[in-house]
C-alpha cells in the first residue's frame, strides 16, 4: 500500500500531538497551555530550525520538540515550561550543540527565540 508523503508525514504529526497531548500529565494547567502555545508557535512560524548543523523546517521542528517533550514528561523531568525550553528547546541530548533558528535572515539560539515567546505569552495573561 502507497501512502502520499505528505499524507504520512501528516499522520505522524498527528500522532505526535495526541501522544503530547496525553503525556502532559507532569504539567500543571498553565504550564500545559503555555508548552502547548509555544509548540504552535513553533509550527506556525516560518522560521527554519537547525539542529547539528542540518535545516528543518518548522514543522518538524514542531515534532521534534514534541517528541522530546513527551519523553521527558514520561520521565518526570519537565514540569513547566521554563523547563521545557531548557530541557528540549536549547540543544542536542546527543551532540550538545544549540539549537538555532533562522527568521529572515537573523540566526540566534533558539532557546533565546522561545524565551521571547513565553515571556510574550506569560505577559498577554490577564
Amino acid at each position: 500500500m502507497y501512502f502520499h508523503p505528505h499524507f504520512a508525514r501528516t499522520a505522524m504529526l498527528l500522532a505526535l500531538m495526541v501522544a503530547t497531548t496525553v503525556a502532559h500529565a507532569g504539567l500543571d494547567a498553565q504550564g500545559q497551555r503555555e508548552v502547548d502555545a509555544l509548540l504552535a508557535f513553533v509550527g506556525n512560524s516560518h522560521c527554519t530550525f537547525i539542529r547539528n548543523g542540518k535545516s528543518y523546517d518548522a514543522a518538524d521542528a514542531q515534532s521534534h520538540l514534541a517528541f522530546k517533550l513527551n519523553y521527558l514528561v514520561q520521565r518526570d523531568k519537565v514540569n513547566n515550561a521554563d523547563e521545557f525550553i531548557e530541557r528540549a528547546g536549547t540543544a542536542s541530548s546527543l551532540s550538545g550543540k544549540p539549537y538555532l533558528v533562522n527568521c529572515d535572515g537573523n540566526q540566534r539560539p533558539s532557546a533565546d527565540w522561545l524565551k521571547e515567546e513565553l515571556r510574550h505569552l506569560r505577559e498577554a495573561q490577564p
